[in-house]
C-alpha cells in the first residue's frame, strides 16, 4: 500500500503518503489507522517518524487519537488541508513560484491596507519597514524583518483570511526570502531597489491610494522575480 522511503526523509513524506491514502479512500472517515508499529514497518522508518507524521495530520484535523483505541480518520478529513513540501521550497523553481503566489496575494493586500489601515496600523507598518534597514545595517540578512513587514500589511487589511494565508505562507516564505535577499545582498543596486519598492508601497498606503498600493506591490513582486533570475542562484 505504501512506498518504502529513505531513512533520511522527513516525517512530512510519511504524512503526505498517509494523506494521499486517506484521500483515495483507503482509510474512510471514521476508520482506524494501522498502529505505529505496523506503519513504521510498511514505510520502512522508525516509530518516531510515524509519530511525528501522525502529529502533523492531527494538527491539520485529518486524524484524531482516541485514548486506548488508536488513531482514527476524522469526519472532516474530506476537507483537504493546504500543504507545501518543505523539501521543495528552497529550490530555484519553487522560490519563483512562491514569488508568483505572493504577487497575486500581496497586490490585493496592499490595496486593502491602503483602504482600511488605521493610524496604529500605519505606525506598525513603518516600524516594520525601518526594522529591515536596522537588521541589514547590523550585518543581518533582514529576512525576519522582511516577513514581518509583509505581515504588518496583512494585519492592516482587517481581513482574517489574508492574515491566515500569509501566516501559513510565512513558514515557507522565510526560506524563499532568504534566497531572494541573499541575491539582493550581492548587488548594491538590488538592495536599493528593494528599499525603494517597499517605501513606495508604504507611501501609497499612507496616502490611502488603493490603486497605487496595488501597483507598487505588483511592481515589487515582478522585480523580485527579475532579480532572482539575474542573480542566477
Amino acid at each position: 500500500m505504501f512506498q518504502k522511503i529513505p531513512a533520511q526523509a522527513l516525517s512530512d513524506t510519511v504524512a503526505r503518503q498517509l494523506l494521499e491514502n486517506i484521500d483515495a479512500g483507503a482509510f474512510p472517515r471514521g476508520s482506524k489507522l494501522p498502529t505505529e508499529a505496523v506503519l513504521a514497518q510498511q514505510f520502512g522508518v522508525s516509530r518516531t517518524v510515524v509519530r511525528e507524521a501522525i502529529a502533523r495530520l492531527k494538527h491539520e484535523g485529518v486524524v484524531e487519537p482516541r485514548q486506548g483505541s488508536g488513531v482514527f480518520v476524522t469526519e472532516q478529513a474530506g476537507i483537504k488541508p493546504l500543504r507545501i513540501d518543505y523539501t521543495e521550497v528552497s529550490s530555484p523553481e519553487a522560490v519563483l513560484q512562491i514569488v508568483e503566489l505572493r504577487r497575486a496575494i500581496e497586490a490585493e493586500v496592499a490595496a486593502q491596507a491602503a483602504k482600511r489601515r488605521s493610524a496604529e496600523d500605519l505606525q506598525a507598518i513603518e516600524a516594520a519597514l525601518a526594522q529591515i534597514g536596522v537588521d541589514v545595517a547590523a550585518g543581518g540578512d533582514g529576512v525576519a524583518a522582511d516577513v514581518a513587514f509583509h505581515r504588518a500589511l496583512a494585519q492592516a487589511t482587517r481581513n482574517p483570511y489574508f492574515i491566515k494565508t500569509l501566516e501559513f505562507l510565512s513558514q515557507y516564505l522565510e526560506a524563499a526570502t532568504a534566497v531572494t535577499r541573499g541575491n539582493e545582498a550581492r548587488y548594491e543596486d538590488f538592495s536599493r531597489q528593494v528599499r525603494e519598492e517597499h517605501e513606495a508601497i508604504v507611501e501609497a498606503i499612507r496616502a490611502g491610494d488603493e490603486m497605487a498600493a496595488r501597483n507598487a506591490a505588483q511592481t515589487h513582486m515582478f522585480n523580485a522575480a527579475r532579480r532572482l533570475s539575474q542573480g542566477q542562484f
